[in-house]
C-alpha cells in the first residue's frame, strides 16, 4: 500500500520480483494489507484485501472482485433534526452553528462528518456548504483501523480464512469470505491499533488486540466482550504473538514480553524508537523471533529477550514482512520511510546460535552454578544446630540484651555529664557544632550554636576551651556567648595555632557553660587536624 501525499494518490502496487507489474488507485488512505484464500476452487489462488477508510476492497488475480462496506452507524436524533429544519429553512446558519455545538458538547452519540465539517468552516463558506449538503440523507460512518485473517474451519495452511476488522467505532468484525456479511462482532473500550488473531472460527479462536489506550485485550469465541486486560506503561507501537507469548513494542523504547494470560516475563531497552515489528518464523528450521525496525535505520532481531542480530539499513524502515517470496523460504521484505523496497534472503547455510548480543551481563550469568555436595563439616554442624537450637537461641538474646544494656547506660552517663553536643536541659535546650578551617599551623575554629526552643531567649552563657598548651595556643581560650534568639544560627569564631612541628594533633574540648551553674551545658570534642602549613617568620 503506498501512502502517496497522505491525501491524494494513494495507490496499490503489486512487484513481481524487485519490477513493479501493476498499481490500482485508492480513494482513501489504506490502513491494511492481508491475503487470505475465499473458496475451495482450484488453483488455490488467494485474494488481496484493502482496508481503506470504511471499505474493504477485494481483489482477485490482481483484478478488483468486491467492495464491503461497513455497517452505518446511528445518527443522533437531535442533529437529524437540526438538518431537517435547515431543509425546510426554519433556522439560519449561526442558529445551526449553535445548536450543533451544543449537541457536540453534551449528547453520549458523536456528530456525522457533515456535522463536523459545518463546524470547521469559515463564516463565509457556510452558505455554500449547506446548500450543497442540506437535500442529502445525513449517514455517520466509521473506519477502519487495523485488518487481519481468521481461518474459518481448518488449521492448513491453505484453508479458507475470515477478514478480522477493527473499527474506530470500538468493534471488531468478523467477515464471512465468500458472502461477505458478518458472522460476529465484538466490543472493546477503545480505539483498536494493532491486533493478533490465532485459532479457526468454527472451533476456538482468539484475538488479542492493542488499543490506543495503551491496554490490550484479549477477546474468545464465547466472549462479546473482553475478559483479560494487560496494563502498559506507554502507548503500544507494535504488536507479535510467538507461540503462547506476546512481544509488545511500546513508545518508550521498551520492548516487553507477556503470557496469554497477561504475565510479564520480561522487559528489554531499546537504543530508538520503534518504527515496525515483524515475525521472522522459519518453519523449515523451526525457528522463530521478532523483528524490531527502530529509528536508527536498525533492524534487530530478538529470540525471547536476547538480541541474536543486527541489520543496518540505508533509510528508517516502516514495515516488515518475513516469509516465502518465490523459491525461497526465508526472504525479508522491508519499505523505508523515503519510498524503498528492500528485499533480503536468507542464506540456506545459516547458523543461528543462542547468544545475546546486546550490552549487559552475559548469558553465562543466569547458569545454575554445581553447588558441591554437603561436606560432613556441614552436616554436623547443622545437625547441632537442630539439637541445640533452644540454647543457641537463648544465648544470642542474652548477648543482645547485655549489648543494649551497655550502650543505654552509656548514654545516660553522656546525658548526665553533659557530654553531647545537644543539651537535654528542659530552660536552655541548645545544639551546637564545630568547623575547623585551614591546613596549619593557624587554623580558624567555628563554633555553630542555636537556640531550639521555641520562644525562649538564652542568655548568660559562657564558652570555654580546653587543650593541651604544650601544643595549641588560643587568642581567646574564654569568652561570653551573645544573647540567644530561637531559631537562629550563631557562628562565633576563634583561632587555634599549633606550636609543634612534628606532625601531632589532639582534642580540643569546648564546654557551653552557664553563669552561676558548675554543671556544662554542651561538651564538644574537636578532632584537630595534622598542622601541614610552616609557621612565617
Amino acid at each position: 500500500g503506498d501512502l502517496g501525499m497522505g491525501v491524494y494518490n494513494m495507490k496499490l502496487k503489486v512487484y513481481k520480483g524487485t519490477t513493479m507489474m501493476s498499481e490500482n488507485t485508492l480513494l482513501d488512505m489504506p490502513t491494511g494489507v492481508v491475503a487470505f484464500l475465499m473458496d475451495q476452487n482450484e488453483p488455490r489462488t488467494p485474494a488481496i484485501a484493502v482496508a481503506s477508510g470504511p471499505y474493504v476492497y477485494v481483489y482477485k488475480n490482481l483484478r478488483p472482485y468486491f467492495k464491503f462496506t461497513l455497517p452505518a452507524l446511528d445518527v443522533n436524533a437531535l442533529e437529524q433534526e437540526v438538518w431537517n429544519q435547515v431543509k425546510e429553512d426554519k433556522i439560519d446558519l449561526p442558529t445551526l452553528k449553535e445548536m450543533l455545538e451544543g449537541i457536540r458538547d453534551k449528547a453520549d452519540t458523536p456528530l456525522s462528518v457533515r456535522s463536523l465539517k459545518f463546524l470547521m468552516l469559515d463564516p463565509q463558506e457556510m452558505e455554500s456548504y449547506v446548500q450543497l449538503h442540506k437535500q442529502l440523507p445525513i449517514k455517520r460512518q466509521t473506519v477502519i483501523l487495523c485488518m487481519s485473517t481468521l481461518k474459518k474451519n481448518m488449521a492448513d495452511e491453505d484453508a479458507v480464512s475470515c477478514l478480522v476488522i477493527g473499527t474506530e467505532s470500538l468493534e471488531i468484525y468478523i467477515l464471512d469470505p465468500e458472502a461477505f456479511t458478518v458472522l460476529a462482532k465484538m466490543s472493546i473500550p477503545s480505539a483498536p491499533v494493532f491486533m493478533d488473531v490465532t485459532g479457526q472460527f468454527d472451533v476456538e479462536f482468539r484475538i488479542t488486540v492493542a488499543c490506543r489506550n495503551g491496554n490490550i485485550y484479549f477477546l474468545r469465541r464465547d466472549s462479546r466482550r473482553p475478559k483479560h486486560c494487560i496494563e502498559l506503561g506507554s502507548q503500544p507501537v507494535g504488536m507479535v504473538r510467538i507461540n503462547k507469548n506476546i512481544v509488545v513494542g511500546c513508545s518508550q523504547e521498551t520492548l516487553h514480553g507477556f503470557t496469554q494470560k497477561g504475565k510479564k516475563l520480561w522487559t528489554s531497552s531499546l537504543p530508538a524508537t520503534i518504527t515496525t515489528m515483524g515475525l521472522l518464523d522459519h518453519k523449515t528450521r523451526g525457528f522463530q523471533a521478532v523483528l524490531v525496525g527502530l529509528a536508527n535505520s536498525e533492524v534487530h532481531m530478538y529470540r525471547d529477550k536476547n538480541l541474536i542480530n543486527i541489520i543496518k539499513t540505508q533509510d528508517v524502515v516502516t514495515s516488515i514482512c518475513f516469509g516465502r517470496y518465490g523459491r525461497e523460504d526465508g526472504t525479508l521484505v522491508m519499505t523505508t520511510k523515503g519510498g524503498g523496497l528492500i528485499i533480503k534472503i536468507l542464506k540456506r547455510t545459516a547458523v543461528f546460535q543462542e547468544k545475546d548480543t546486546s550490552p549487559g551481563p552475559p548469558l553465562a550469568q543466569s547458569v545454575k552454578l554445581n553447588v558441591p555436595k554437603k561436606t560432613k563439616l556441614y552436616v554436623d554442624q547443622t545437625l547441632r544446630e537442630r539439637e541445640n537450637a533452644v540454647a543457641m537461641h537463648r544465648s544470642f538474646q542474652m548477648a543482645l540484651y547485655r549489648l543494649r544494656l551497655t550502650a543505654a547506660r552509656a548514654y545516660v552517663k553522656a546525658l548526665e555529664a553533659s557530654m553531647a553536643p545537644v543539651s537535654t536541659s528542659l530552660t536552655e535546650p541548645l545544639k551546637m557544632n564545630a568547623v575547623v578551617q585551614g591546613i596549619g599551623p593557624i587554623f580558624k575554629l567555628t563554633l555553630n550554636i542555636q537556640n531550639t526552643s521555641v520562644n525562649r531567649p538564652s542568655m548568660n552563657l559562657l564558652v570555654s576551651f580546653l587543650y593541651d598548651e604544650m601544643l595549641y595556643t588560643m587568642k581567646r581560650s574564654f569568652f561570653k556567648v551573645p544573647l540567644l534568639v530561637p531559631g537562629l544560627n550563631y557562628p562565633l569564631e576563634t583561632y587555634v595555632e599549633c606550636l609543634s612541628d612534628k606532625g601531632i594533633s589532639d582534642v580540643i574540648k569546648v564546654f557551653v557553660l552557664k553563669e552561676g551553674v558548675c554543671t556544662p551545658l554542651l561538651t564538644a570534642h574537636i578532632s584537630m587536624p595534622v598542622s601541614e602549613g610552616l609557621a612565617l617568620t
